[in-house]
């Protein structure tokens, strides 16, 4: 038992644990390393797939299952297998087959575990998800995508990086708008359509959020307090649900949670350091 032994710490990666250029803060990780010693239990819950944080695992130590796929699913990185998952009830083939029907220039995508996956060639796409450290493969109909976590359409690839992402010209901003609209027109009797981005819009099982799998893992450890920290659009359910919620100073959010520093300063440590001293 340590001082920290009544709390589950969830965190966002993208913009919260990280800065915005995708590097994380020493001073992050020594907070959580901090954390963990006395107690506490920690973890990612983040909208990436299983591939995309293989290769993070050797930079952030967790001790708690990890929540993926924006709560669709909860693996357990040391015993190498899922502790929950919620699937999407649509065929994998004709939910991407219509969304390339409706927008033929954006990119499609089934995040599965143990690659993503792209119909037809596109090599826009594989340079992007191979310069993210995230295995991929091109799909064959024949394939079989179980479990159907979630897919993805993305704006238009112009870098390797997922930051360019969260940019957009006004033009750009409002096509999103309307491919949102439509996705849910769509998809939204079976599927939450959610901006993980300006430019990227993702899928997954109806009734599912961060929120919800944060909770349920909470329940599952037997821990007392859910903290949770976060910055966009897609936390907010997360943010909602916790006991206590914090944001970075520079988020999407901020004007609506408990701000600390900048994700660039530390905003885990901030909590670690400050915030949960302060709750207990």
């Amino acid at each position: 038992m340590g001082k920290f032994s009544d709390i589950l710490l969830t965190v966002d990666f993208d913009r919260t644990l990280t800065a915005p250029d995708s590097s994380i803060p020493e001073r992050n990780l020594e907070a959580i390393r901090y954390f963990m010693e006395n107690g506490g239990a920690f973890t990612l819950n983040t909208g990436r797939s299983l591939p995309m944080v293989v290769s993070l695992m050797d930079k952030v130590q967790v001790n708690a299952p990890l929540l993926l796929y924006n709560g669709s699913a909860a693996y357990d990185w040391e015993k190498k297998e899922f502790t929950f998952q919620h699937t999407i009830d649509l065929d994998w083939r004709e939910a991407v087959h219509r969304c390339m029907e409706l927008f033929p220039e954006y990119t499609v995508e089934v995040q599965g575990v143990d690659a993503h996956y792209a119909l037809g060639e596109n090599p826009l796409w594989a340079e992007f998800t191979a310069a993210n450290h995230c295995a991929w493969a091109y799909a064959k109909e024949d394939d079989v995508m179980d479990p159907f976590l979630k897919f993805t359409v993305y704006g238009k690839i112009k870098e390797n990086n997922v930051a360019h992402l969260f940019d957009g010209t006004p033009e750009e901003i409002a096509e999103m708008d309307e491919m949102e609209r439509i996705l849910n027109q769509e998809f939204g009797s079976k599927a939450v359509v959610y901006r993980a981005g300006p430019r990227i819009l993702d899928m997954h099982c109806k009734g599912v959020s961060k929120g919800r799998s944060a909770r349920q893992l909470q329940q599952k450890l037997g821990r007392k307090i859910l903290v949770c920290v976060g910055d966009g659009e897609n936390d907010v359910t997360m943010l909602n649900e916790a006991d206590f919620a914090y944001c970075p100073g520079d988020a999407i959010v901020k004007d609506r949670y408990c701000n600390v520093c900048s994700c660039a300063d530390g905003a885990v440590a901030d909590v670690i350091y400050k915030k949960i001293p302060e709750i207990l």
